[in-house]
């Protein structure tokens, strides 16, 4: 490894152990292993709802908690896949088809223990990727004028909507709908007020927190309403908890694999800890000599996905470190989080805030640390939060969402536009329409909006700026971004496409 890394590593470390961000770091991993237990409370909606809360804490102690949160729900629904055969992320479906089965089998402890140490093992191969990986990422990204930006951010919608689940054209839909909430407010460069309908409260826009409290946070709640209160708790008591040497001799290898692959997919916009996941079980199952067993009880099909899904949502902090460009849903809010702290997101962080770059990096160790010796012995504690009637979680999550979002600037009218989104958020819900895809472009519509005008104004307005030959990376990044629609629209691949959503759902 580079001096520099180590030097870099060094410093990040200093940190991520000074008692403040440790304190953080451990509230983010045990919100995020506990919302990762509980079904319907994903990270991004939980992320959304503390985003007001990062106003009044440092930028790098903001950070840390956030990807603690999203790294400890992947470690967290394992848990309920494995005891009470529900994901509690969705990252974690395909658990439950071995992880399930192995408690019923009297095996919940070796289970646990795998998906924990197969956890703990690739989310620091991941760290340490995202280490050596994001200096030179970033001195490239350097080199990005306006025109290989519009491009890039071209390039991560399409491939956001490419990868995103069910209907292509909802995907699209929702992109484009996410790119027009980006328009509403002041027009920076002419300061006229566009589609704000003669409302002077948006004339600032609409808030990034409103909206991704709304989506996700309000929506999620009110679509869980609908979930039936009964859950069978197969196992409340696990024992035997440590995993045979033959447990051991057959999990490793899937390990190794579920990392590789994970690394390499969370990387990729839109995809991430559930592509991750999925692939890595498909992958388990075709080298296995003994495929048969999969689905009823077979190790590998825990320890492959976990590690894959592990890997994927720490990877995915790569492009949005490096190029301030979010892969999915919970790097646009981490993103969002960012600019609330004034931070503009991109490759000069590294350079201008050196502390906040390397401690984050640094604090996923220390986090996978965390997770792994306070998951196993808090496996009962999580098991009886499963018996909580949900009718009194909600309410006040909903009570907590409205306080935020009235403390960002004492406005009424923030609330009731998280309301609106709310159910805007449910009928998308109903209507199969993810707003993962919403949310990136409402965070890259502005962003995609400057870089174009500030490249048609360098280029005098000749609109072959962008695929001038002059411009290879601005080029190459269209050229991906039209083969990539060419691919998913052939009949073949979106045949396959919607097979493998139907298969997740």
């Amino acid at each position: 490894m580079d001096a520099s890394i180590l030097a870099n590593l060094w410093i990040g470390f200093q940190v991520a152990v000074s008692p403040w961000n440790l304190f953080y770091c451990l509230v983010g991993v045990l919100l995020g292993t506990l919302i990762g237990v509980l079904p319907g409370i994903g990270p991004v909606a939980t992320i959304a709802m503390l985003l007001p809360i990062t106003f009044n804490l440092n930028p790098i102690s903001a950070l840390i908690m956030l990807a603690g949160i999203y790294y400890g729900a992947q470690y967290g629904g394992s848990t309920t896949a494995i005891l009470v055969n529900i994901p509690g992320e969705s990252s974690s479906v395909v658990t439950c088809l071995d992880g399930y089965q192995m408690a019923r089998q009297g095996r919940a402890g070796p289970a646990l223990a795998i998906a924990a140490l197969g956890s703990f093992f690739a989310g620091c191969v991941a760290t340490l990727i995202i280490a050596v990986a994001a200096p030179p990422l970033a001195e490239v990204a350097l080199k990005f004028g306006p025109s290989e930006y519009f491009s890039l951010m071209v390039f991560g919608l399409v491939a956001a909507t490419v990868l995103a689940h069910g209907s292509l054209i909802k995907a699209i839909a929702m992109v484009v709908f996410g790119l027009l909430l980006g328009l509403v407010g002041t027009d920076v460069n002419s300061g006229v007020l566009r589609f704000a309908f003669g409302i002077p409260e948006l004339s600032d826009g609409i808030g990034f927190v409103i909206v991704a409290m709304g989506m996700f946070g309000t929506a999620e709640i009110i679509s869980n309403l609908e979930l039936k209160d009964k859950r069978e708790i197969f196992t409340s008591k696990v024992t035997h908890l440590y995993p045979t040497k033959q447990d051991l001799k057959d999990a490793w290898a899937s390990v190794l694999r579920g990392t590789a692959l994970g690394s390499m997919l969370g990387i990729l916009p839109g995809g991430g800890a559930l592509l991750a996941s999925f692939g890595a079980y498909t992958l388990e199952k075709k080298v296995s000599k003994h495929p048969e067993r999969f689905g009823k009880g077979a190790i590998e099909g825990v320890a492959g996905p976990e590690s894959a899904n592990n890997a994927g949502a720490q990877t995915s902090f790569i492009p949005m470190l490096t190029l301030g460009i979010p892969s999915n849903a919970v790097m646009a809010l981490m993103i969002g989080a960012l600019m609330i702290q004034g931070i503009a997101p991109g490759p000069q962080v590294m350079n201008e805030k050196p502390q906040l770059f390397w401690g984050l990096i640094a604090s996923m160790w220390v986090g996978n640390l965390m997770l792994v010796v306070l998951n196993l012995p808090l496996i009962g504690m999580w098991v009886k939060l499963l018996t909580v009637p949900y009718r009194y979680l909600y309410p006040s999550i909903l009570v907590f969402m409205a306080i935020g979002v009235f403390s960002l600037s004492n406005n009424a009218f923030d609330v009731l536009i998280m309301a609106l989104f709310g159910v805007l958020g449910y009928i998308c819900v109903k209507l199969e329409c993810e707003p993962a895809p919403m949310i990136l472009g409402f965070i890259l519509g502005p962003l995609m909006e400057e870089n174009l005008r500030r490249a048609m104004l360098l280029s005098r307005g000749d609109p072959f700026v962008f695929i001038s030959p002059n411009k290879p990376i601005s080029l190459a990044f269209l050229v991906a971004s039209a083969i990539l629609l060419v691919i998913v629209a052939m009949p073949a691949i979106r045949k396959k496409r919607e097979e493998v959503f139907v298969e997740e759902a």
